[in-house]
């Protein structure tokens, strides 16, 4: 690989991805530019491409307001929240056990504490759904509140280096919320009992979006598929989170682009990781249902390519054989090494259906999943991006792939 152009082009796509265009978010204009410029350079590189279609919403923030007896109080509008203008007696609410005792019909709960401490997961958020989750969103749906509040602080495992995280990021949960800082909240508490206004500016604009996946190889019983998302978070350029996975799929697409051995090797650029129902990727499940096993294994890339550290190689279920394969193409790259393992990627998908998988992902990110500030934040800029380590994880899955 002549390392100069192909860096270059890794520049190139990622400033198209990061800069060009201005967010990646799933149902957004944006992210339908963002797919379909994947598809053109796969077909580019002599790939056969289809595409899955799905439903997804837009959302645009208009930013929010609160007032308790004429003191301003800072707000951000959950995304994909409705909007809404309410005056209402506030109520404070700790815990799920404070939450089924209350009355709380007519009122507006500021959430704040325990029950405020871990983002809650959407409604139809299938891979992982705590029953303390849908219990608090169960209670919080029947409890006739006009809006609710969230204070909170960091949730870097769960909701990326935002802070404040919102509490409630889910397009299917219809009552109107918006979040503030954990100090907010506390000065905001003195007025559990009295009048409060909120305006909330949000609206959920009906959209579509796609996976897009490339194809090349023997048809038959047999393939190997590759997989990162390619959509962002709103308000974050998204570079290593996932970006890089995308670049570094088109470094392996050009590198296989004369391929054609014996295994179907299958490029997938997800669509919905970073959305409140996961969209895309369910499509892509449905459309292989009955199909898993013929799946010999995933590689699924996500934070990869970050400035500092190594590249980080974690494997699930793989045969020995394989295993063995990935640890001799490890050995001859100095810049990768295997790591810890780590469940908050689509690789998981594949172990859920009995598949073996390697994920791809910055050995920093993994060290610091808990405290980081970067993910969903524009901190995620192509201005923490090593190229250099795109380039060399493509080789090294090249490799991996063509001796598996």
């Amino acid at each position: 690989m002549d390392n100069s152009h192909i860096n270059k082009k890794c520049r190139q796509w990622l400033k198209t991805l990061c800069v060009d265009i201005k967010e990646r978010t799933t149902g957004s204009q944006g992210n339908r530019d963002a797919t379909r410029f994947f598809k053109e350079q796969m077909e580019g590189l002599n790939w056969e491409t289809e595409t899955q279609e799905f439903g997804a919403i837009d959302w645009i923030d208009g930013g929010a307001s609160l007032y308790a007896d004429n003191i301003e109080f800072n707000v951000l509008v959950s995304p994909w929240s409705k909007g809404c203008s309410v005056k209402a007696l506030l109520e404070r609410v700790s815990s799920a056990s404070e939450l089924e005792k209350g009355d709380f019909r007519g009122r507006i709960i500021l959430l704040h504490g325990e029950i405020a401490s871990e983002q809650l997961m959407p409604k139809n958020f299938v891979f992982y759904n705590p029953e303390s989750h849908r219990k608090i969103i169960s209670l919080l749906e029947n409890s006739g509140a006009l809006a609710i509040i969230c204070a909170t602080g960091r949730n870097a495992a769960l909701a990326g280096g935002v802070y404040p995280f919102p509490l409630i990021e889910d397009g299917d949960f219809n009552i109107p919320s918006v979040y503030m800082t954990e100090e907010e909240g506390s000065k905001l508490s003195s007025f559990a009992g009295k009048e409060v206004i909120l305006n909330s500016n949000s609206e959920r604009i009906p959209g579509k979006g796609f996976n897009v996946i490339g194809k090349k190889g023997q048809p038959g019983d047999k393939r190997i598929v590759i997989t990162a998302h390619i959509d962002s978070k709103k308000g974050s350029p998204g570079a290593t989170d996932n970006a890089t996975g995308v670049v570094v799929l088109l470094l392996l697409a050009e590198l296989m682009k004369d391929y054609w051995g014996g295994k179907m090797i299958e490029i997938v650029a997800f669509n919905g990781e970073d959305y409140y129902s996961v969209p895309g990727q369910i499509a892509w499940i449905t459309a292989n249902q009955g199909k898993f096993e013929n799946i010999l294994f995933n590689i699924n890339i996500d934070g990869a390519g970050y400035k500092e550290g190594k590249t980080s190689f974690s494997y699930y279920d793989l045969p020995d054989q394989l295993r063995e394969i990935a640890c001799r193409v490890v050995e001859n790259y100095p810049g990768i090494s295997e790591g810890i393992p780590w469940p908050q990627g689509d690789h998981s998908i594949f172990l859920q259906y009995g598949r073996p998988a390697i994920a791809v992902s910055s050995e920093w990110f993994i060290e610091n999943i808990n405290n980081q500030d970067i993910t969903h934040t524009p901190k995620d800029n192509i201005g923490i991006v090593d190229c250099g380590k795109l380039t060399e994880t493509a080789t090294a899955l090249g490799e991996l792939i063509n001796n598996a």
